[in-house]
């Protein structure tokens, strides 16, 4: 595997063997399905699997705690996001079919048991989660209304429920857009790779 994820995240043997067969299984599945960029499968680990768990050094959820991965396409962020927290569940919902099937077969290969997954849109799921994840999917004043309905009202972690959003370039207009209390995180404090130079975390309390 490569170590980049090591770098920053301390991993049980299971976890390092989930996130090797990462590796193998999204080129895999690639060369069928266009699921990953062509051109960025070779930087799947920096682009997109460490990507994803910059939500893992932002928080550290609870037992039990709920997760609903709003456009997982393939499955980023929640299935590394599942592998760092299996005392979480998560559910990953997505409109395009094929990129979900992709999603619940390397789920099911490296043996995960905290994932669920829909093929529909947001309108069509209904239940409660503590956080909603998202990776780049739409603008955030866009997004937050349609997420609301499944913020569960009661908080169990240590900051309020909400969305995580990850993404990048200038944010001052949709930020401005969002009457909510959010928080920004420059994603170069985290990790020092060169791709999270320009890439943000949001974070929105509802």
């Amino acid at each position: 595997m490569d170590n980049v994820i090591q770098k920053y995240f301390k991993l049980s043997e299971t976890q390092q063997a989930q996130m090797e067969q990462l590796g193998t299984l999204y080129p895999e599945w690639n060369r069928k399905i266009n699921v990953i960029s062509r051109k960025d499968i070779d930087n799947l680990y920096v682009n997109h699997i460490l990507h994803s768990l910059a939500i893992a050094r932002f928080i550290t959820p609870g037992d039990g705690t709920a997760i609903l991965d709003m456009g997982t396409g393939g499955g980023f962020p929640g299935i590394p996001l599942a592998i760092m927290w299996p005392q979480c569940r998560f559910h990953l919902i997505d409109r395009i079919g094929k990129k979900i099937r992709v999603a619940q077969d390397i789920a099911g290969q490296i043996g995960l048991t905290n994932v669920t997954f829909q093929h529909g849109d947001i309108g069509e799921c209904r239940d409660k989660y503590d956080f909603v994840v998202s990776r780049a999917v739409m603008r955030l004043e866009e997004l937050v209304p349609l997420i609301k309905k499944n913020i569960a009202p009661k908080s169990n972690n240590a900051i309020p429920n909400g969305l995580i959003c990850l993404k990048g370039g200038d944010l001052s207009g949709e930020l401005n857009r969002v009457k909510l209390p959010t928080l920004v995180e420059r994603l170069d404090t985290y990790f020092d790779e060169p791709f999270f130079d320009t890439k943000e975390l949001v974070y929105v309390q509802i």
